[in-house]
């Protein structure tokens, strides 16, 4: 086991109703103005951005709003909430909504709180926020796991590229989690939010390490609690278990706990994030179940032991010792075959990938051929498996 350090300092409040008492719990903070963020109609239509303004009325919070968040957020609307906050002198920032949301408020935050560094150098790796703005969210959506990571993703639309950074300012302060706030989420965007919960995990679970066993046990009863509960929520929209039981495994996934002892990179990520970079329609979870499976069949064979475990304790699969590459072959069937059945693509050209972007997304992923991802994939073989993942 690798040394580690293990950080989650995020107040979650979880359970029913617990976005009514925003109020008060914004107001300890002692904010002098507040900046609430959100997406689209959806908010407003539900009755929970007036829910929200009640509540910060009755704790005498003074806020400003700005909306119009979209899937893949856009640098374009975090620089317009850097300077709505700087004009009104806000120095507090509320998401209200899923992923997106709150990776828009967190650059926001990141930005108002170091002026004299340009946002967006931030998310290039050319910067780290010294700073930032203390902020808190409401969860609308299971999916990302931004409410307790310390990572940001950010699209730039004018060159194309989506850009993710993790450091310790983008952590929340807290996060006020009522898994009933995600009854009205599409079947599709349930079903994306399931992939991407799980795949979080799944891509920790590979990444280089030994001796994990109690690491491993956490993230493989992730894992399979997420790929049961988006199956429950979709047969059941309104199944509170069902729906408490992925929103907590979206915090859990993604705050660093199923990686402890273990190296960390989101391989498969990366290469979603070039796909929804150039095709900004296409939802992330979407992505990622189209390119995983290509993934996996493309690296398995340098870890055959490891696959085997992932096999026999995630897909309860028999280990035949005699052709083990067949039971891992088995088990990612398995896993295309959720897929499949919860409504994900299994391949990129079901999303509308052309061949000819191809070669630009891989030179794209891997820096123009300066960066090799995990398992030594270079851009030579992250195009073999963009290839694979088009045809597949």
């Amino acid at each position: 086991m690798n040394n580690f350090v293990y950080e989650t300092p995020t107040r979650v409040y979880f359970g029913k109703d617990e976005e009514r008492k925003v109020g008060e719990i914004v107001a300890a903070y002692e904010p002098k103005k507040v900046l609430i963020h959100y997406g689209g109609k959806s908010a407003k239509a539900s009755g929970l951005l007036d829910r929200v303004k009640t509540s910060l009325d009755a704790a005498s919070v003074s806020y400003v709003e700005l909306g119009g968040v979209v899937a893949n957020p856009e640098l374009k609307l975090v620089r317009e909430g850097i300077a709505l906050c700087q004009k009104e002198g806000v120095d507090f920032v509320l998401a209200v909504g899923g992923g997106s949301v709150l990776d828009s408020s967190k650059a926001i935050a990141n930005g108002v709180a170091n002026p004299d560094v340009d946002v967006w150098d931030f998310s290039l790796g050319k910067a780290v926020p010294e700073k930032t703005l203390r902020k808190g969210c409401i969860l609308t959506l299971a999916a990302a796991g931004s409410e307790m990571s310390n990572s940001c993703v950010i699209t730039n639309s004018e060159t194309g590229e989506k850009r993710g950074y993790g450091c310790r300012a983008n952590r929340m302060d807290f996060a006020i989690e009522n898994p009933e706030l995600t009854y009205t989420v599409s079947p599709y965007q349930t079903a994306c939010g399931a992939v991407d919960i799980a795949m979080h995990t799944i891509e920790r679970y590979f990444c280089p390490g030994s001796d994990t066993y109690l690491t491993d046990s956490i993230a493989e009863a992730v894992i399979k609690s997420v790929m049961k509960a988006g199956k429950d929520c979709l047969s059941d929209p309104e199944n509170y278990e069902a729906r408490a039981n992925m929103m907590w495994a979206s915090s859990l996934a993604h705050n660093g706990l199923t990686q402890c002892g273990r190296e960390f990179q989101l391989t498969v990520h990366q290469f979603e994030h070039e796909v929804s970079g150039m095709y900004p329609e296409v939802a992330h979870g979407a992505g990622l179940a189209a390119i995983w499976c290509s993934w996996a069949r493309y690296v398995y064979k340098d870890n055959i032991s490891r696959w085997l475990q992932y096999a026999h304790n995630v897909w309860n699969l028999d280990i035949d010792f005699e052709h083990p590459e067949q039971t891992i072959e088995k088990a990612i069937n398995l896993q295309e075959e959720y897929y499949a059945s919860i409504g994900m693509p299994t391949n990129l050209r079901d999303l509308g990938v052309k061949d000819a972007d191809l070669e630009k997304l891989a030179l794209d992923c891997s820096r123009n051929k300066s960066r090799t991802l995990f398992g030594g994939l270079d851009y030579e073989k992250i195009l073999e498996i963009y290839t694979m993942a088009l045809n597949a």
